[in-house]
């Protein structure tokens, strides 16, 4: 039985460096957000193909042989193993009090409610959160830096690829020591996210353009996080969209 290595301090440095460049060019001029736009779209592709031909219908076979409460259950259960990463990013951003809050909901969770498998902590007023190491860059003035549709795992910005990498060296689900175990895990944990998101596909492909529709769902939903809810009122409603209608 072997342990994850850590998380690469100097391949953290280097990317903070190179968002540092990313920023300092947006400072120039408005950076293009999807510069890789012909390799996703291909991307894109690749992964609706292995989607409707491996991924959902896995899914709905999930759903057909699963009772109702397993699935709730599994959910909370990573949902769980997962929020060790919430807690280090609260407070590396600097919320302490939530921070603290978030760890005694994991602890209310992992105690009560039996390795997390039931959600106490909501019926207790703990609410949950969701921070990531993408969301503490962006909050310490980093760049998303370039857009890019991964084979097999979607969207992602650099940043958010990148905190990707250093979350999964917090969350428990990868600290199991047994690797075919954590690997098992990690197939469940997959295949509960894409049973959560049936129902999607039909929107998703019934859009004008699936690729755009998605990826500028993807940019809200980063931008939400990352602003915690509180979007600007000049997003929500762009003054030049107004000047078009008066005219």
């Amino acid at each position: 039985m072997s342990k994850q290595p850590a998380f690469p301090v100097m391949g953290l440095l280097c990317v903070l460096l190179l968002a540092g460049c990313a920023s300092r060019q947006a400072a120039d001029r408005e950076p293009n957000p999807d510069p890789f736009e012909p390799m996703n779209r291909a991307m894109f592709r690749f992964n609706d193909v292995a989607d409707r031909y491996v991924a959902e219908p896995v899914a709905r076979g999930y759903e057909k042989a699963t009772p109702r409460a397993l699935r709730i259950g599994a959910t909370n259960f990573f949902e769980n193993l997962k929020y060790p990463i919430t807690i280090v990013n609260q407070f590396l951003q600097g919320k302490v009090r939530e921070g603290g809050a978030d760890l005694g909901r994991f602890l209310v969770n992992c105690t009560i409610g039996l390795a997390g498998i039931f959600d106490p902590a909501t019926e207790m007023g703990l609410k949950a959160h969701d921070e990531d190491f993408g969301q503490t860059l962006a909050v310490w003035g980093v760049s998303e830096g370039p857009f890019f549709m991964v084979p097999l795992f979607g969207p992602y910005t650099l940043t958010h690829g990148l905190g990707t990498l250093a979350d999964n060296q917090v969350s428990l689900l990868s600290q199991y020591p047994d690797s075919s175990v954590r690997f098992r895990l990690w197939v469940w944990d997959r295949v509960q996210r894409r049973y959560r998101l049936l129902g999607t596909e039909e929107e998703i492909r019934r859009a004008y353009d699936p690729y755009l529709f998605v990826r500028d769902a993807y940019f809200q939903n980063r931008r939400y996080l990352i602003l915690d809810g509180n979007i600007p009122d000049e997003e929500l409603f762009p003054e030049d969209e107004f000047e078009d209608f008066e005219e």
